[in-house]
């Protein structure tokens, strides 16, 4: 199965990537919501998207709206991973039509298990 992982910090895109990799997933990266977009256009097939919510261009939450927008991506899975650690701003992420919410500092057990939440398993 192929993910998404979008955040402006290349280090961070790096270690989700090597994550999932190490799980069996398949990576697309964007460092920002409108470049992830056009990612998400040439790789339909995602199933999963790990979302910042800080970055430029298009912020993670413009993201998540945009794409729960369209009916195209209605069975893709949205994992926040984030700093921001606010409720009011998990609320927000959610109903914009986030799955899953994670904060950073992160590490691989609670990237598998919100993944495994989502019901999704790569093989």
């Amino acid at each position: 199965m192929k993910a998404l992982i979008i955040d402006d910090s290349r280090t961070i895109r790096q270690l989700l990537s090597r994550i999932l990799h190490e799980c069996g997933w398949e990576v697309v990266e964007a460092g920002h919501g409108q470049e992830a977009l056009e990612v998400l256009a040439a790789n339909s097939d995602c199933r999963l998207a790990l979302v910042d919510w800080n970055m430029p261009v298009m912020n993670g939450l413009e993201f998540v709206r945009s794409v729960r927008g369209e009916d195209k991506h209605t069975d893709m899975r949205i994992m926040m991973v984030t700093t921001e650690n606010d409720t009011s701003n998990i609320i927000l992420a959610l109903e914009a039509g986030a799955n899953e919410y994670v904060m950073k500092p992160f590490n691989r057990d609670v990237i598998e298990k919100k993944i495994a939440l989502l019901g999704l398993t790569a093989a």
